[in-house]
């Protein structure tokens, strides 16, 4: 119990960051995150199933800080919210598991 609930509170944090301004999907997120929460409350404290549910949600946690945008329709454009947590890279690579890099081309996209 003393793992999740920094677990949890992190979770709604990041939700809060992801989801900003759109009340209708930060409800639905934070209902999520509750429902996932109470199935694993069942589960007993020395459970080995405890600690990876702790770090799926803090998993989670990281990629709705890091990796989520949302981006609003204005005119024939759209405008991203773009936070500071957000990870920012550039597109010359992709990045794989283990910090392996694959170049793409070398090119930006204004170079096509």
């Amino acid at each position: 119990m003393t793992m999740a609930l920094p677990a949890y509170r992190g979770l709604l944090r990041a939700a809060r960051i992801a989801f900003q301004g759109d009340e209708r999907v930060l409800s639905a997120a934070r209902s999520s995150i509750r429902e996932g929460f109470r199935a694993n409350a069942s589960l007993a404290p020395t459970s080995s199933e405890v600690p990876n549910a702790i770090k799926h949600a803090e998993e989670i946690a990281v990629i709705l800080r890091q990796n989520i945008v949302q981006g609003k329709k204005e005119g024939e454009r759209y405008k991203l919210r773009i936070h500071e947590e957000t990870e920012r890279g550039d597109n010359d690579t992709v990045k794989f598991p283990g910090g392996q890099t694959v170049k793409i081309d070398g090119k930006k996209c204004s170079d096509r």
